[in-house]
């Protein structure tokens, strides 16, 4: 590939597009009544502040995003782009709905994967006419200065540009595995195999030339479309036909990405990712120079009481604490009464956990109540390797006194066990 004459100085037309998903079904309750982005992280913080945060401090402030489900969850969280300096009058942050009566069936409404959402809205990525169209997923907790991607993307004169990272081989059969040759040209993909034959993975960032991006999604539609369904593009996910038509191209390349990254999609994921920060910042959190910014709201001080016995716990503001939490994160105003025991979890905003209670490798979403002597979840089980394992409770839901949940129970948001 020809390298292109760039620099850090020349001024760009970048537009990011973050992928806010659909329903979010791995995550099960949580994302019964919530865009998957809008999942708290660390308490304090939403999933979608991370890309935010990193499109801010990188310079990019043409965002659009795309929300498939419970759009109102996100657009409340997102305050039109203020934490971010994105609430601009030209540019910043837009948000993208479903239409319908805007063209034709394969063309409006939800779309069926995301690069069908990118087929979807090509138009407008056309009438906006980057120089590069940056597409990433809203579900990954990492720092990264897009710029850097930018920058080698056009040196490099790439067509597309597959941001990766290193996993264990036996993870890498839940990703798109990417090979590359010594010069970092991508000469394989293959979507989520059996068999993984690397642990290098796309991390679902990309830098795309738009123009090419336009005119290999048009390619695709007009050869999978004949067999599909009715408002059905045929295009799927990207790494089902748009990544592999790209990399037959030859002119796709991989950025590597150094550092912490962390794919918070299924139940044990989140709660592996949330275990990862008990103790350290992984330089994502901690940095004067590139802080996570959100809309969170301010709150009284956390409030460690008598008897209190915390250990490698995160507690967020408002919460209280006057019984046992263990490698646990609460969420802002939680309260653990005395006698009351967490372990190895993740309780959301304002959940009370009554005194005498137990609660071990579970996901308890905001405004529930564990009665007094529940047991909810059990000890002893691998929560941050298997999901099967790790239980869930719903938004609003009530455990009641004496009740147990076993490991890896769902409870639906609203009811009563």
């Amino acid at each position: 590939m020809a390298p292109v004459s760039h620099c850090r100085m020349t001024r760009q037309r970048v537009l990011a597009i973050i992928q806010a998903g659909g329903a979010g079904g791995r995550m099960d309750v949580l994302t019964r009544e919530r865009a998957k982005p809008a999942l708290p992280f660390l308490g304090v913080f939403q999933l979608v502040d991370l890309p935010l945060s990193n499109l801010t401090h990188s310079g990019i402030s043409d965002v659009w995003l795309s929300v498939q489900f419970q759009g109102s969850t996100l657009e409340e969280q997102v305050a039109n782009g203020r934490p971010w300096d994105l609430d601009r009058t030209r540019g910043g942050l837009r948000l993208l709905m479903p239409e319908e009566g805007t063209g034709s069936l394969d063309e409006e409404g939800f779309a069926r994967g995301n690069a069908d959402e990118l087929f979807r809205i090509r138009d407008q990525v056309a009438s906006f006419a980057p120089d590069v169209l940056l597409v990433m997923s809203a579900d990954h907790v990492y720092h990264l200065d897009y710029l850097e991607v930018v920058d080698a993307h056009l040196e490099a004169g790439a067509e597309c540009t597959i941001v990766t990272t290193e996993v264990p081989v036996s993870e890498a059969g839940d990703h798109a595995v990417v090979e590359t040759d010594g010069d970092g040209r991508v000469t394989g993909f293959d979507y989520k195999p059996d068999e993984p034959t690397t642990g290098t993975i796309a991390t679902e960032v990309f830098a795309y030339d738009p123009r090419v991006l336009v005119e290999v999604l048009e390619e695709l539609h007009r050869e999978l479309s004949a067999g599909s369904d009715a408002g059905d593009s045929g295009l799927e996910d990207f790494g089902d036909h748009l990544l592999p038509r790209l990399v037959e191209r030859g002119r796709t390349i991989a950025h590597p990405l150094d550092g912490y990254w962390r794919d918070l999609g299924q139940p044990h994921l989140y709660l592996r990712a949330h275990q990862d920060f008990l103790v350290e910042d992984h330089d994502v959190l901690g940095r004067e120079d590139w802080p996570v910014l959100t809309r969170q709201p301010a709150r009284a001080p956390a409030r460690l009481l008598e008897g209190a016995d915390v250990v490698d716990g995160l507690l967020s503001p408002g919460a209280r604490v006057a019984g046992v939490v263990r490698r646990s994160v609460l969420g802002p105003g939680v309260v653990i009464e005395e006698g009351a025991e967490v372990h190895d979890s993740v309780v959301f905003a304002r959940t009370v956990v009554r005194a005498g209670a137990q609660v071990h490798w579970s996901i308890v979403d905001s405004d529930c109540e564990i009665g007094a002597g529940a047991r909810v979840g059990e000890a002893g089980v691998d929560g941050t390797n298997d999901s099967d394992v790790v239980t869930l409770v719903g938004l609003g839901s009530t455990v009641a006194a004496g009740r147990t949940l076993a490991a890896g129970s769902r409870l639906e948001p609203g009811t009563s066990a």
